[in-house]
């Protein structure tokens, strides 16, 4: 899977750019618009929180696991909206110092490794777009990608009574999705092979599932599907969001853009990430079609 230094690649480098323009507790995850794109960010991001709140059932007394709590948006969500002090898991310390300076109960560990004897157990558990990061490219040539999700999803259900529930929120691929291979950086820069090898750069150690069937396929042993659905055109209406905010001049912001760029214009993947910045190349998947995002509610049989 992507290890920490993945996972500090890709969170911790934008952490305070990322809060300065999305919010000290601004979700890096897909909102839930549900057809109306005139909802602000905000709105379809609370949106998302209690969807996820009212399918896992989550009350006052709830024991609540998010496994990739980013920068803590639905643990504050759950504390102020349902009384609930939830735990968070991060591998990112960018995140996790942001998740403790603002209160929450956040602990850095790989989330495909924690036991009941680690925290309890618990009603309900969350992972919002952890789950792409499970399973590397190389797992994947090594035939291990659906060895990898059973042994998660079965992680997940040790953490669970019966009939406790389980959000899962990912990217994945569609059938349009290239052979792994033809994914090259110095292909054309308008084609997939080229967006999908600039999305790899974003992503280090990342690999996405083929479709939602793979991942019901992989839980089946353990839970049953309560609801499903695609977000993939409110995550496209999400990113745009993003964009617009992350350009949005500051000072401070633009200080720190300045430091980024001088720590790391003499680090080789660099000026792959100008080039995500200046293309947004999950959005472009998106677009295309290579790439779909999901919504599943799995209760434990």
């Amino acid at each position: 899977m992507a290890d920490k230094k993945d996972i500090d690649f890709t969170y911790t480098t934008l952490d305070k750019i990322f809060r300065v323009s999305i919010g000290e507790t601004g979700d890096f995850s897909g909102a839930r618009y549900n057809g109306d794109f005139s909802l602000k960010l905000e709105e379809a991001q609370r949106a998302k929180h209690e969807f996820i709140a009212d399918q896992l059932n989550i009350h006052e007394r709830s024991r609540v696991l998010e496994m990739g709590s980013g920068w803590g948006p639905f643990l504050k969500f759950i504390k102020e909206k349902r009384g609930v002090i939830g735990k968070g898991l991060t591998l990112s310390d960018g995140q996790y110092q942001a998740c403790k300076k603002n209160g929450f109960e956040v602990y850095i560990k790989d989330c495909r490794t924690v036991k009941p004897e680690d925290f309890g157990t618990f009603d309900a558990v969350v992972s919002v777009g952890a789950f792409e990061h499970f399973c590397s490219i190389e797992d994947y040539k090594a035939g291990n990608q659906e060895k990898i999700y059973r042994n998660f999803f079965e992680t997940v259900a040790n953490l669970l009574p019966v009939g406790g529930r389980f959000f899962l929120q990912t990217m994945t691929f569609t059938k349009n999705m290239i052979d792994c291979d033809a994914m090259d950086i110095n292909a054309d820069k308008d084609s997939d092979a080229y967006i999908l090898a600039l999305t790899a750069k974003h992503l280090p150690g990342s690999w996405l599932p083929y479709g939602s069937e793979m991942i019901i396929r992989n839980a089946a042993p353990f839970f049953k599907v309560v609801n499903i659905s695609s977000g993939r055109l409110d995550y496209i209406e999400t990113i745009k969001q993003w964009r617009k905010m992350l350009r949005k001049f500051s000072l401070k912001k633009y200080w720190l853009y300045l430091k980024l760029i001088l720590q790391l214009i003499k680090d080789k993947e660099f000026r792959h990430m100008v080039q995500v910045f200046r293309v947004s190349p999950i959005k472009v998947c998106f677009e295309r079609d290579v790439m779909d995002h999901y919504r599943i509610v799995f209760e434990k049989i």
